[in-house]
């Protein structure tokens, strides 16, 4: 069987940590891998098409990701979808059968997903026939051993050295699902949050459904004239049984076939107005 061609990317960086251990699962696992992913944090960018161009060319630099020298890695000046469709076009070498993208710093749960860049990414690929796994690494949730809640986890969370968190973990969860992505029909999605802690220690995998939000919801802290100051703060959205959140916080890691845009036949528009 020929070996499958596979492209890692993120919205947290080339240089985030999570990127490199997905992209070791995907090259442990027998896939032939290629890295490319935004030169700094594309963080809440969904699925935009942009770019820094010079001289009408996409900016595109030569990485390197620790302990992974066979892998050839691009940080690129481009938003994760944009890569998607860079690399299915031929931009870093032939076309991959598979877009792996993460691991993101923080959960992608909820209907929240919709500006995820890191979701976006998947999607974007997805809506050109390419199956995709977005993973994602719980560091907020209770189950991620937090004590605190609201703007105070949320500093906790900054507090955090990313290196020393469970990347390996959501890594390894990744890499038992890419063989059944493979063989999936064309333009499967899934999503994947992870608890940060101990493999030893995630309670289980679990199918589940979307939070009716996400982690996290943006408030307005201040408005005065000519401006307006906005606050992150934690949604309750965990506490609905049997979705993504819910289990999150009880410990499981998750996963949640998802799908791009589509058609809603269940809604029947008005043709014939005065």
């Amino acid at each position: 069987m020929d070996t499958k061609r596979v492209l890692v990317t993120n919205d947290d960086g080339i240089s985030a940590p999570g990127i490199r251990w997905l992209a070791k699962a995907a090259h442990e696992s027998g896939f032939d891998v290629v890295v490319a992913a935004p030169q700094r944090e594309a963080s809440g960018m969904s699925a935009a098409l942009s770019a820094v161009t010079e001289e009408g060319g996409i900016v595109v630099a030569d990485a390197a990701l620790c302990g992974l020298d066979d892998v050839p890695a691009y940080g690129v000046a481009a938003s994760p979808g944009y890569i998607a469709v860079l690399a299915g076009i031929g931009a870093f070498g032939p076309a991959p059968d598979l877009v792996l993208s993460g691991i993101n710093r923080g959960a992608n749960a909820g209907r929240a997903i919709l500006h995820s860049g890191t979701v976006g990414a998947a999607l974007t690929a997805a809506n050109n026939g390419i199956s995709a796994l977005a993973a994602s690494l719980d560091v907020l949730s209770p189950a991620a051993g937090s004590s605190v809640t609201g703007g105070a986890a949320i500093a906790e969370l900054d507090a955090v050295d990313d290196e020393t968190r469970h990347w390996d973990t959501a890594a390894e969860l990744a890499g038992r699902l890419l063989h059944w992505l493979v063989e999936a029909p064309a333009g499967t999605v899934l999503n994947l949050n992870v608890p940060d802690r101990p493999v030893e220690e995630v309670a289980g995998l679990r199918r589940a459904t979307l939070a009716p939000f996400g982690q996290v919801q943006m408030a307005l802290a201040e408005a005065g004239e000519g401006y307006v100051r906005t606050a992150i703060r934690e949604h309750g959205a965990r506490h609905v049984p049997g979705t993504d959140l819910a289990w999150l916080a009880q410990g499981y890691a998750v996963v949640s076939a998802i799908r791009p845009p589509d058609l809603d036949s269940q809604v029947e528009v008005p043709v014939d107005l005065p």
